[in-house]
């Protein structure tokens, strides 16, 4: 008896230890953002562009008033609401708390969001898209839906273990224009590896949902949702017959170069996003995901 009650004042001195460990572990310090003149149009295309439509819009649903699920083996995530509703919405963030949330993945509260939310690819928005974006979501009819919360269990439901999360496995992209190559190229680039972040779903993660960025875009055997995502690779797209043409029109339609139609999760991103986005944007993402030059 005595021995039990020992290992059980050791367990909560260890607990406690743990949790006045992660109390003090540090997130990332806001930067100093640029704020300009924001364009809502731009910005709406972003938000297409970037998965804010896809993510935050249930079926039936208002527009970004959230409520989409996503299954992991972690659990299951919901969207929350990001209209400009007072109360339920992100109505009273400001402009710099809208900022740190997209590019640092921390609430206005100081938590840090789960990597579902895929940060780590917006870090490399630039003020300017940050403005754009700020002022498209604020034109966006208010919802007093209720942000549901995450259903994750334990441990994944400490939201300071993802400080330590951070400090290990968190892959922040940060953009860097290649001068050698074709302005078309390297706006793929950015769209590819940036806001489109192509990478969350189309590069494999390790145990702990870290991103393996030395097999950047060689795609998912074994994604978080239980499907599969084939690799991006210029030599995998080649060998499966894949061309600048034929991506673009895929990225448009969802259509595949033998006919057939993309489903599961990349017919949500064609019907959410990219469908919606410009022919000459289109073929900058083709383009840089066969590594030509045009």
């Amino acid at each position: 008896m005595r021995i039990f009650l020992v290992i059980i004042i050791l367990a909560i001195f260890g607990a406690t230890g743990v949790f006045a460990t992660l109390q003090q572990w540090s997130l990332p310090e806001p930067v100093n953002v640029v704020r300009v003149p924001g364009d809502v149009k731009r910005g709406a295309y972003l938000a297409r562009l970037s998965g804010c439509i896809a993510c935050h819009t249930a079926k039936e649903g208002a527009p970004l008033a959230g409520g989409v699920r996503l299954q992991s083996k972690f659990g299951t995530f919901i969207s929350p609401n990001i209209t400009p509703d007072l109360e339920n919405g992100i109505g009273r963030w400001t402009f710099s708390q809208f900022d740190r949330a997209v590019r640092q993945g921390i609430s206005p509260a100081g938590h840090s969001y789960y990597p579902a939310f895929p940060f780590e690819f917006y870090a490399a928005l630039t003020d300017r898209d940050i403005s754009d974006i700020w002022e498209a979501l604020k034109a966006v009819p208010p919802s007093s839906d209720i942000s549901q919360n995450h259903q994750v269990g334990f441990p994944f439901n400490l939201r300071d273990g993802l400080k330590v999360w951070r400090t290990y496995f968190a892959q922040t992209y940060e953009y860097a224009i290649d001068e050698n190559r074709s302005d078309r190229w390297n706006r793929g680039k950015y769209l590819i590896e940036g806001p489109a972040h192509c990478a969350a779903c189309h590069t494999p993660r390790n145990i702990f949902g870290g991103l393996n960025i030395q097999a950047a875009l060689a795609g998912d055997p074994q994604m978080l949702d239980g499907g599969k995502s084939p690799p991006l690779t210029v030599r995998s797209l080649t060998e499966r017959g894949w061309t600048v043409e034929n991506l673009e029109t895929a990225l448009k339609s969802g259509i595949t170069p033998n006919g057939d139609v993309l489903g599961g999760s990349m017919a949500e991103v064609i019907h959410g996003g990219t469908s919606y986005l410009l022919d000459e944007h289109l073929k900058d993402m083709a383009l840089y995901l066969m590594d030509k030059d045009q």
